[in-house]
């Protein structure tokens, strides 16, 4: 493929609702392009966009994938993104590198959860957008009802631009209402016919149209209103105003499995579509923290972002790279903002699903690859060391998920968390942590797919099998009352002995752990033994006398004792100090503390009653409630760890993919006596508690 200039490129990433077909219109857009040889199949795992062993096996994708393609002396960067909203993170990939948003929506289910996400993506980075409505040679399809519900959704801005014209349940003719021309595609190529006759609806889709351009310039707008009639080119030049802006929504349609209105569609992408000389330019700050504005020239200083990683153990990492200004090259070398180092560039690639094709450089405007930077991670800018400048990164969703990983073979664990971190940098969203408490490596994600993608990869790429289990919770124990006791240790054996004698008194207070003090008169106990003692004590908190958990709040008071002056020493007072501890704990009033978390949980308005009822089930407190915009709210509530393993798989069958919350630790309370007996039966069972 040539070099391509950034007023000849499209960056396009293809979003919607998983099933939609977005992987199928990919390959139905290379196919017709000629970028592929063959038009593959989900079903049939030969597909250019889902190469990956994992989106092979599953039949559907798990991260994006890059594919670029020539249509009419125009080249389009496609960026697949997955539709399942466990792999959301590769969603805000794509967005991030594109200029346009392609949104794919089924002609059967119409606008879905999936299609809402995509939208969203889009606003949020400024992005065009534009409709593809799919599988329309389905019986069962219905695009003016599919249309309908954008317009009703997603407001006037939605404008059509190619309709379908039904016969015997067949959507095989095409009209383009820029053109105002129609298309059959009943012989397979597109062939002219005559326009067909759809009365009212055809004069209203075209009204609509002339309205949205109108409003793109005062020319317009007075063209319009004063009864002239439009050109084609003129339409054509305000649609893709429109579309710039965000005033106009294009909507497409046809079947990408047929190749029906393929042609058209492909058309009207180089038509209206913003070319990357004119939507990829932005804003970003210098090391003084200054905005500076970065245009879209390969003669400039080079500023690009990293927005993806894949990270192979055989051919090492590959960093996919949108370039804003100037060109990536392997003859200049780019600072990393976030390390302050300099990476060398080996050479630079251009990718098509998994293919790579080396090139001379990648320009302002283009999308490709650089393999081996050692130190670059996603979300990371590489610019020349004569301008520095960071980009905006990538902002991900927030993985909730949680479940502790453990290899099925002993002493692998090494081998797991190398894996892990090697996972991690090609999905940001994956976060991992080994507990040190509860002795367990725990990884975080976004459901139960996307986690059991992470055991499939650690087997496949790094040849370690693991298992997926509940996370243990960290629960603490404390004493409510005040006691005093003795510890007394005497042994003789035969030379010296061992002797060591204290008076403890243990009392409840505010700490994280414990509180050492000691008020001894007369010499009862030296001096030098006082930390032998509270070392004693130190070492017996972190297992409290009811489940074996550690204990917090208890402040300990050495108050008296006696000692040998030949037989004592610091081990000895260390020992009864620990008898102390286990004498005193049980007469103390223990309890169990369970750890509660502030959850914030933003749901659309009508699922509101669904989520605080549950939080109430999960022995939760709801705090308030918040507009959060868009129809939703927020609810704030402290909910109790233990009962929020399983909160992610909740929110998202109830508000079908539409909810998000965050959960954070805040503070430990005394658990409910049923709740502390179950666990400390449980304690027993596992052999934890004496």
């Amino acid at each position: 493929m040539k070099q391509y200039k950034a007023n000849q490129i499209v960056n396009l990433a293809i979003a919607g609702h998983s099933g939609a077909g977005k992987t199928s219109l990919a390959e139905a857009m290379l196919y017709l392009a000629g970028a592929s040889d063959r038009r593959g199949k989900v079903g049939d795992g030969n597909t250019v966009c889902d190469f990956d062993p994992e989106e092979i096996r599953r039949g559907t994708s798990v991260s994006s994938a890059v594919a670029p393609f020539e249509w009419k002396n125009t080249k389009i960067n496609l960026l697949d993104a997955p539709g399942l909203f466990d792999f959301e993170g590769s969603l805000w990939e794509a967005a991030r590198a594109a200029d346009t948003m392609l949104i794919t929506i089924s002609g059967k289910a119409g606008v879905e959860v999936g299609t809402e996400k995509a939208f969203a993506a889009a606003q949020k980075r400024g992005l065009s957008k534009i409709f593809f409505v799919n599988g329309l040679c389905d019986e069962s399809a219905r695009f003016y009802r599919v249309f309908e519900d954008l317009k009703s959704v997603f407001g006037p801005a939605v404008c059509p631009v190619v309709v379908p014209y039904i016969v015997d349940g067949q959507a095989n003719i095409y009209i383009n209402i820029l053109e105002y021309k129609a298309y059959d595609y009943s012989g397979g190529k597109p062939v002219v016919v005559p326009m067909p006759d759809l009365g009212d609806r055809l004069e209203g889709l075209r009204t609509a149209i002339y309205e949205a351009v109108a409003e793109t310039s005062d020319e317009m707008f007075e063209k319009y209103f004063s009864g002239e009639e439009f050109t084609p080119e003129e339409v054509i030049v305000g649609v893709s105003r429109g579309v710039k802006s965000g005033s106009i929504i294009p909507v497409f349609c046809g079947d990408a499995l047929l190749m029906r209105g393929m042609e058209q569609f492909m058309d009207g992408l180089v038509w209206l579509a913003p070319k990357a000389s004119e939507k990829a330019e932005e804003i970003g700050v210098d090391v003084d923290g200054e905005p500076v504005e970065l245009k879209v020239n390969e003669d400039a200083a080079t500023a690009a972002i990293v927005f993806k990683t894949v990270a192979d153990p055989f051919i090492g990492r590959l960093s996919y790279v949108k370039v804003v200004s100037g060109k990536v090259s392997a003859d200049q070398p780019l600072m990393n903002m976030r390390t302050g180092s300099v990476e060398r560039i080996g050479k630079t690639v251009m990718m098509t699903g998994k293919k790579q094709a080396d090139v001379d450089y990648i320009g302002a405007g283009d999308i490709g690859a650089v393999p081996k930077l050692a130190n670059t991670l996603t979300g990371d800018t590489l610019c020349a060391p004569a301008r520095k400048v960071v980009l905006e990164g990538i902002t991900y969703p927030n993985a909730t998920l949680g479940m502790a990983i453990a290899p099925k073979k002993k002493g692998e664990e090494d081998k797991v968390a190398q894996g892990l971190f090697r996972l991690i940098e090609e999905d940001p969203v994956l976060r991992y942590e080994n507990n040190t408490e509860t002795h367990q490596m725990v990884i975080y994600g976004l459901g139960e797919q996307h986690l059991d993608v992470v055991v499939s990869k650690l087997k496949a790429k790094f040849g370690v099998e693991v298992t997926l289990e509940d996370p243990k919770v960290p629960y603490r124990e404390t004493i409510r009352k005040t006691v005093q006791v003795q510890g007394r240790h005497k042994k003789q054996t035969g030379g010296h002995g061992q002797f060591g004698d204290v008076w403890i008194e243990f009392a409840p207070c505010d700490s994280e752990g414990l509180e050492f003090g000691e008020r001894v008169v007369g010499g009862a106990v030296p001096k030098g033994f006082f930390p032998a003692v509270e070392k004693g004590l130190q070492d017996c908190i972190n297992h409290g006398p009811l489940a074996g958990y550690p204990v917090v709040g208890l402040k300990a008071t050495l108050y008296d004792g006696s000692y040998h002056p030949v037989d004592s020493s610091e081990m000895a007072f260390k020992t009864a100090a620990s008898l102390a501890y286990k004498a005193g704990m049980p007469q103390a009033n223990p309890v169990l503390l369970e750890p509660i978390g502030t959850l914030q949980c933003t749901v659309p308005d009508g699922n509101m009653g669904d989520i605080m009822g549950e939080v109430n089930k999960r022995r939760g407190r709801v705090l308030g409630m918040d507009p959060a915009g868009a129809g939703t709210q927020t609810i704030s509530a402290e909910v109790p760890m233990a009962e929020m393993h399983d909160f992610t798989t909740y929110v998202r069958q109830v508000t079908q993919g539409r909810g998000s919350y965050t959960f954070a630790f805040t503070r430990y309370e005394e658990a409910p006596p049923m709740v502390a007996k179950k666990i400390i039966e449980q304690a027993k069972a596992d052999g934890n508690a004496e």
